[in-house]
């Protein structure tokens, strides 16, 4: 299982009212500090609130650097989350 499938399972798993798209960005950055843009090291992780709940995007982004810790200690360089 790559990182891009990994990282959405743990998040499925914990929001479930989400629909939940991942997108590597890896390539975006080739050539960075002699970066080959290779092994999913940049994801974007894309949330869409289902529910009509009101959510805290602070809480949000705290569960989701807890649940991907050891992806950023294993290779994960960075992530962008954008939640509509």
């Amino acid at each position: 299982m790559n990182r891009k499938q990994r990282i959405k399972e743990l998040l499925l798993n914990v929001f479930n009212d989400f629909s939940i798209v991942i997108i590597d960005k890896s390539h975006l950055h080739t050539g960075h500090n002699n970066f080959d843009g290779m092994n999913e090291t940049h994801i974007q992780i894309l949330l869409k609130n289902n529910s009509h709940k009101n959510i805290n995007r602070l809480d949000i982004h705290r569960k989701i650097n807890e649940l991907i810790k050891k992806e950023f200690d294993t290779g994960l360089h960075s992530i962008e989350i954008q939640i509509n």
